[in-house]
């Protein structure tokens, strides 16, 4: 029986080996980043701290794992890397001269392919086609068209070839764009509906290049979602309704994802999303196994979140951008004024603001308009008293949005009004009821912004009126508008000049589509002036010409009741900020 057993054994283990020496087996691994925001390095030049995330530490990570996989490592980039941190805006606007960072960064960590985000396209087309034109890798949109020409102005999908596979990656973005950018921006493209073009573009992939896997790189959401009109966040509906990819990679939305979904084929899809700001990314392994004939047997895809916090940024990527990282540094920290004292977003949520109020008088000093909104862009931001310097401008305003001037009446203007506070407040019914809108599973403890139900860059304050808001009334009727800001009359039936930024003008948030009720076809036309600039440009050069800042309360509106509010006020500060005093 011995005897019997070892020759079974022989034969299994030469059968084994005969079907390995006959197999090939090629491992790849897929690394995907997105929404970058111009955090190339490990240092925020906001807050002039260090920085957890970054694509100093995802280089790190890149050659770990090639190391082990040598070429057989493929790198995307899913959008929404041009905007965010000084370090995109510097290259953008400022120094311009020299080649783009980004492409830069990008063509020395060898990405494979890239994707276009909103913000990317916020920059500008010039801006978007400098760094696209500078990268040794393409630039992928198969649904952002050309109308002059009807086909996609980006490169719509690209072949990647890893030791006899094929990887086919098609790339989109969300289509959400006009309702978020001006028509300037994108003029002559347009974005169309990511799951049509999917379907237009899976089966000519597939006939045209029999790939043995295919990505889908969308800079969109999972979450569906309509927005004036378009499918925001379309990705995860991609997956399911449109068989043939293996992968979809997300992104936009800023929301961690990892898990597995069977499509209307009934097949497996990875979906997964990193979030932002290079703290995490996506890792996948792909094995694809041939025959001895060569011909392709099987596949598998399986993928994780990869934190960034375990690795120390490059020294490599240090040095190859060392003057960079120092121009930056000086760009930042160069002065542009003083201000008389600290400002911060905390009072922001709970009535008049020095920090917002800021912003209005600016807006309205800039424009010359009768009313100003504006919002808290940043949830939690501050500028320390004495010298301004460019930094903190990014503080003040966050975004590249361009300043508008446009036309309301006075009952859109209310109804507009009702309309943010409504996402901002609730009705209140004793001082034991909260202020502030949070998610509806909320609990004291959880982590501060995530809380709220609505983003609070949605929580627009008025000036250029006087106004109460009473929280212990209904939806649609909590405004009461007593006057314009020099005491004359607020008519509902005149039509007013209001200043406010690009995103809320051509429809972001919906505020002026279902608040005051304005169709967003409309919007185009109540324009009647714009910067060719952005905000924060303004902003910097009105502090510059005043030289010195002295914020103080426009003291316009308010909360009422008092008795009720006041005791909201402090349970929700606390809530959201903790002691006032460690900021």
């Amino acid at each position: 029986m011995k005897r019997i057993f070892s020759f079974l054994s022989l034969i299994i283990i030469v059968f084994a080996t005969q079907v390995s020496a006959q197999q090939k087996t090629v491992n790849l691994k897929l690394f995907q980043t997105s929404d970058i925001h111009g955090n190339y390095f490990p240092y925020n030049f906001i807050t002039n701290r260090p920085w957890s995330g970054s694509l100093s530490r995802v280089s790190s990570a890149l050659k770990d794992v090639r190391k082990t996989f040598g070429d057989n490592v493929i790198l995307l980039d899913n959008g929404d890397i041009l905007q965010g941190q000084p370090s995109a805006y510097y290259y953008n606007y400022e120094n311009i001269e020299v080649p783009h960072i980004t492409s830069r960064i990008l063509n020395f960590m060898k990405y494979d392919a890239g994707n276009v985000g909103n913000h990317d396209v916020e920059t500008g087309f010039n801006v978007l086609n400098r760094y696209a034109s500078l990268c040794n890798f393409p630039i992928l949109g198969a649904n952002i068209i050309n109308t002059q020409t009807n086909e996609p102005y980006f490169e719509p999908y690209t072949i990647i070839k890893k030791e006899g596979v094929k990887i086919a990656v098609l790339g989109m973005i969300t289509p959400a764009i006009p309702a978020w950018l001006p028509k300037s921006m994108w003029a002559h493209f347009r974005f169309d509906d990511m799951e049509i073009t999917a379907k237009q573009w899976i089966p000519k992939i597939i006939e045209k290049e029999a790939p043995h896997i295919i990505v889908g790189l969308f800079h969109s959401g999972g979450k569906g979602n309509i927005l004036s009109g378009f499918k925001e966040n379309a990705s995860m509906e991609v997956a399911k309704n449109v068989p043939g990819f293996d992968i979809v990679l997300m992104g936009h939305d800023h929301i961690l994802e990892c898990t597995k979904i069977a499509n209307v084929a009934g097949d497996s899809v990875l979906v997964m999303d990193p979030g932002a700001n290079g703290v995490v990314i996506s890792d996948i392994d792909i094995d694809i196994t041939f025959d001895e004939n060569g011909k392709f047997m099987n596949k598998s895809v399986s993928g994780n979140l990869l934190p960034m916090s375990d690795f120390n940024p490059d020294p490599l990527f240090m040095k190859e951008f060392s003057a960079d990282y120092k121009n930056v540094k000086e760009y930042v920290g160069s002065p542009i004024g003083t201000i008389k004292k600290s400002i911060n977003t905390h009072d922001a949520f709970f009535g008049d603001s020095e920090f917002t109020d800021l912003i209005h008088e600016i807006q309205l000093g800039i424009t010359h308009a009768d009313i100003s909104f504006t919002a808290p862009l940043s949830f939690d931001a501050q500028i320390d008293s004495g010298e301004i310097k460019m930094s903190d401008m990014f503080n003040l305003y966050k975004y590249e949005n361009l300043l508008y001037v446009m036309t309301l009446s006075g009952i859109e203007i209310k109804n507009y009004l009702e309309y943010t506070y409504d996402l901002w407040t609730r009705q209140m019914t004793s001082a034991e009821d909260h202020l502030l809108q949070f998610k509806d599973d909320f609990k004291d403890g959880d982590d501060t912004r995530s809380i709220l139900k609505y983003p609070s860059y949605n929580f627009d304050s008025a000036a250029g009126i006087i106004y109460e808001v009473d929280v212990t009334k209904p939806k649609g009727k909590k405004i009461r508008i007593i006057s314009l800001a020099d005491g004359s009359k607020f008519n509902l039936d005149a039509t007013y000049k209001v200043a406010l930024n690009s995103y809320r003008g051509n429809g972001g948030g919906e505020i002026l589509t279902k608040g005051a009720g304005i169709a967003h076809a409309d919007l185009a036309k109540r324009v009647i002036f714009s910067t060719d600039r952005d905000l924060r440009y303004y902003l910097t050069r009105y502090i510059k010409r005043h030289g010195e800042v002295i914020p103080h309360k426009l003291n316009n509106w308010k909360f009422i009741p008092t008795e009720i509010v006041s005791p909201a006020v402090i349970r929700d500060k606390n809530i959201l900020f903790g002691n006032e005093q460690s900021h």
